[in-house]
């Protein structure tokens, strides 16, 4: 028998062993960030903070300091319906200036049981399409050069790499580290000329 293993027989009769490949399905949601899921947005991003290859952060800001610098109309999480939020991405402003409106900076975090399922893609993907539908012409990410899941995720989405910043910061344990500019345009019909 295909996918078995003879383990025996008895009376005769051969006994199997089957190896059995079980795929868990499983439903994930996005939708818009609360304040109430808060606490496990700061979990998530604290697991950013401990690979050392996610931000130069050191430590997770309050509510009040992260609110006041996440543009409110691009903030996703994303959720299972087993352990709640397993993900989540905000936009940031670049500028203060006009011409700059419609340019922001993406943040981007997963939960550390669920990276390398797709969360982060399906994060991003919506994440585009809000930012489009806020008039975001311009999405730019700052990852750094350590982070090559990172820039994998962002390549999947259409960001190119731009520009490389030598040693622009440094890590919580003191060590400089590069990071590149990954930048991606809209295609959407209102933003082309």
């Amino acid at each position: 028998m295909k996918g078995s293993t003879v383990i025996g027989t008895t009376f005769g009769y051969e006994l199997f062993s089957f190896k059995a490949h079980f795929c868990m399905l499983w439903t994930m949601e996005i939708r818009e960030m609360r304040v109430q899921d808060w606490p496990m947005v700061a979990t998530i991003f604290q697991q950013g903070i401990d690979t050392k290859v996610a931000t130069f952060q050191h430590e997770v800001p309050d509510w009040t300091r992260w609110d006041a610098t996440h543009i409110a109309s691009c903030r996703l999480v994303a959720l299972d319906e087993t352990e709640g939020v397993i993900g989540w991405a905000a936009l940031s402003p670049v500028s203060s200036r006009v011409a700059y409106r419609g340019v922001a900076e993406v943040s981007i975090y997963v939960l550390e049981t669920h990276r390398g399922k797709s969360v982060g893609k399906r994060l991003l993907e919506q994440l585009v399409r809000a930012s489009e539908q806020a008039g975001y012409w311009m999405l730019q990410s700052v990852v750094l050069v350590e982070n090559h899941a990172s820039i994998a995720l962002h390549q999947s989405c259409g960001f190119r790499t731009v520009g490389r910043r030598e040693k622009i910061g440094r890590l919580p344990d003191g060590t400089w580290s590069d990071t590149l500019l990954l930048e991606r345009r809209s295609r959407h019909p209102d933003f082309l000329d």
